[in-house]
């Protein structure tokens, strides 16, 4: 059962993202149908095509590698100056032809100027007013930003449920009781892992070696009374290496036990979980009930300006981290357990969520959701980076116009016309070029050395 559960939490999370991709397409070809744009391609994935259909003007279809989608908007780069056309006629089938005087100063200039030839053989008669780039910049920003924002109004809604429903866990109450005994010390590095029979023998904790108990509740330290977690916890750390005597109360007897503390690298720093500090450590899990606070709409856009303000700092770092997956990768250092994850390290955590015989179904559910509205936020807010070729560079565009126009205006000067994005291709290949490493080294690390559920 295991590995069909498995299989159905993966099937899940692909599903669920495939149709966000859909969806995210469709916020881009809606609004430029509405405005008189000509959308010839809606695709869902890449590569090889799986299954199309034409319907009206607009191809639909499936391709082989679902790792995103795509729809052609006819004339999103204007005819720029390097290439004016010397002769524009049309064949029999009514198709454009082209003949362009191409500049050879460069690389760079040539494919911008094999761009623009590509992009106008998609040009009929008739599609003069219906070219993306001679749209009001109001337009352009509204199509070009409804992918995106319908990842976030997915995002939103999903968090929204959970956040109403289910809540957010925003803090602990610990209590002074002991929920587990911790057999045996290991180190920080490998907290949680099982201990083995040698450690049970040589190295027991300090509170299995004194004989605490699942349900003891701390009323003292050294005759010092305590009321809280807290207090018993800066006791024990402060304590170093020695003997104390702890006054508990089991089953309602009150009881004194002897037991000597060991010092033990733990992570006390908040901020960097790395940083390890040495103090007295005695080997126990405290009960803890969870706080939990739910809310509205309000409160979900509240969490999710916290949450996009993580993200911007994730996304400014977001090179420096995927190189240290490809470090992981090539084994010169373990994965970091935060580290990014591809479309296919979700899917491998989906399915680990999924057959966890530790969650309730309810939980397994919410923690999918979960996982489903994290890639939705971070893919809306990933493609609002302004550079192309993401939906946020062709967003940059147009609020360039507009605001160049607008300066003409208020100066009494000439219109200055379109902003020519051509001109950024270069840009566009260089971020193209480095978002496909990054993909290709985040998938390869999922598959060899992926982040688990549990480590």
């Amino acid at each position: 059962m295991t590995a069909l559960y498995y299989t159905l939490g993966v099937l899940f999370f692909f599903a669920a993202i495939l149709a966000s991709i859909g969806l995210h397409e469709l916020g881009h070809m809606i609004p430029a149908k509405r405005f008189g744009g000509k959308v010839t391609q809606y695709f869902i994935g890449f590569g090889p095509t799986v299954w199309s259909k034409q319907v009206g003007e607009t191809e639909y279809g499936v391709k082989a590698i679902p790792l995103g989608g795509y729809v052609k908007i006819v004339g999103m780069l204007p005819p720029g100056a390097e290439e004016l056309a010397e002769e524009v006629s049309y064949d029999t089938a009514g198709n454009q032809i082209v003949k362009v005087r191409k500049s050879n100063t460069g690389m760079f200039t040539q494919l911008i100027s094999d761009a623009r030839s590509a992009e106008w053989e998609h040009v009929k008669p008739g599609d003069e007013d219906r070219l993306f780039y001679r749209m009001a910049w109001w337009k352009k920003v509204i199509v070009m930003a409804g992918g995106p924002t319908v990842n976030l109004l997915i995002a939103f809604l999903i968090f929204w449920g959970l956040f109403a429903t289910v809540g957010k866990v925003v803090d602990y109450d610990v209590k002074p009781v002991v929920d587990e005994v911790i057999p045996c010390i290991v180190p920080a590095a490998e907290d949680g892992r099982a201990c083995t029979a040698e450690e049970l023998r040589n190295n027991p904790s300090p509170a299995s070696a004194a004989g605490l108990q699942p349900g003891d509740r701390f009323v003292s330290f050294n005759g010092e009374p305590v009321s809280t977690w807290k207090q018993i916890q800066d006791d024990i750390r402060s304590n170093d290496d020695k003997t104390a005597v702890i006054g508990i109360e089991r089953d309602g007897v009150p009881l004194q036990l002897e037991v000597t503390t060991q010092v033990q690298p733990r992570p006390l720093d908040s901020q960097d979980a790395t940083k390890l500090t040495p103090v007295g450590f005695l080997g126990v899990i405290p009960e803890q009930t969870p706080i939990v606070e739910t809310g509205g709409p309000i409160y979900t856009l509240q969490q999710m300006d916290t949450m996009a303000v993580d993200t911007v700092k994730a996304l400014v770092t977001l090179p420096v981290k995927v190189f240290g997956v490809a470090k992981a990768l090539v084994g010169l250092e373990p994965r970091d357990v935060n580290s990014p994850v591809s479309i296919v390290g979700g899917g491998r955590l989906a399915g680990e969520v999924a057959s966890d015989d530790a969650f309730p179904v309810k939980d397994k559910f919410v923690a999918l959701l979960s996982l489903i509205a994290g890639f939705n936020f971070f893919i809306g807010m990933f493609n609002f980076v302004p550079l192309l070729p993401l939906d946020g560079g062709h967003i940059a565009g147009a609020l360039y116009e507009a605001a160049r126009r607008a300066v003409a205006r208020l100066r009494r000067r000439p219109d200055p016309g379109y902003v020519d994005v051509a001109k950024l291709l270069p840009v566009a290949y260089v971020m193209a070029s480095a978002f496909l490493v990054m993909g290709v080294v985040l998938i390869l690390a999922d598959l060899i050395v992926p982040v688990h559920l549990r480590a």
